[in-house]
């Protein structure tokens, strides 16, 4: 795909799938092909998988290329896919990077290495090496809050002039200042996408690409309407949206995602809500929380039981 073609596709509210696991956890390829397709007849406009939300830090190198294909094949070109490639190890990044423009996926997304703490200079050889070792479009990932460190403007600059792949930025960076300045620098084109849940609406407004939320995978219907509603101009409806799903992003980040949002897909009948460790199940306190803001969004009847 070219890098242009790209640009104009790659937009709207991807949803970052989780992994779903059985009881002995192993992955449930059955369930994830199933959470795939509702994702697509619920409206969403992209699929992405083995990012945060998938848990790619508890699978093996295998596991992630076995997710990514299953998703692929799953999705058969209806909307686009961006799976997570990226890990702490360089190499593993560059395998799974180029495993992903092997099958076929439209851009291969990139985190920010969590818990190296490279400085900026590193980043920018990370990243370029990356880059450079394929053709596939690149969306890096930032997100300083797992990372534990920010790719500085200047940094991301510098690959976007260097680097013709590298075409846009997952920003889980709640410094709204910092994004603006994103687009400022590295161009108007560059594809801003909100990983932030609160900044799904105001990066639309400051000219993002749309957003990849978790909250897609609990209510896909309503998060990529907010899209829809955007650009088809209703701005009075995609803010209503924004305020009404609020409560349920508050409450799907009052633990480590995916972790609540396993739970809420428990609730609705859909996984088997299981996280490999270190990862583990939110209290009952806060479960009790996710299923009040389910039957609030009358995604459960009010009369549900939960065990």
């Amino acid at each position: 795909m070219a890098y242009e073609e790209a640009k104009k596709k790659l937009r709207g509210s991807i949803c970052p799938v989780i992994t779903p696991f059985t009881e002995s956890g192993a992955i449930d390829e059955k369930v994830f092909i199933e959470l795939i397709n509702w994702q697509i007849e619920s409206g969403s406009h992209g699929i992405s998988v083995t990012g945060t939300s998938g848990e790619p830090s508890s699978l093996t190198i295998a596991e992630r290329k076995r997710v990514m294909n299953l998703a692929k094949e799953t999705i058969d070109g209806r909307v686009f896919f961006a799976p997570g490639t990226g890990s702490t190890n360089h190499d593993e990044t560059m395998e799974l990077t180029k495993y992903a423009e092997d099958i076929g996926a439209d851009a291969a997304m990139v985190i920010v290495p969590y818990y190296n703490k490279p400085n900026q200079e590193a980043l920018y050889q990370h990243f370029k090496t990356v880059a450079d070792s394929v053709e596939i479009p690149i969306i890096i990932y930032n997100i300083p809050g797992r990372s534990a460190v920010n790719m500085e403007v200047g940094t991301m600059k510098r690959l976007v002039e260097d680097c013709p792949n590298i075409i846009g930025v997952k920003e889980a960076n709640k410094d709204f200042e910092h994004v603006n300045r994103v687009l400022l620098n590295c161009g108007r084109d560059f594809l801003l996408f909100s990983g932030i849940e609160l900044l799904c609406y105001p990066m639309l407004a400051i000219g993002g690409a749309g957003f990849i939320s978790a909250t897609a995978n609990v209510e896909p219907a309503k998060v990529a309407e907010l899209y829809n509603a955007w650009e088809a101009g209703d701005v009075a409806r995609a803010q209503d949206l924004h305020f009404e799903l609020m409560p349920l992003n508050d409450v799907l980040f009052k633990d480590t995602n995916p972790s609540p949002v396993k739970v809420a897909l428990g609730m609705m009948g859909k996984i088997t809500p299981k996280l490999r460790l270190p990862l583990g199940l939110p209290s009952a306190a806060i479960q009790e929380e996710v299923r009040e803001s389910l039957i609030e969004l009358a995604i459960l009847p009010k009369e549900v039981i939960v065990k």
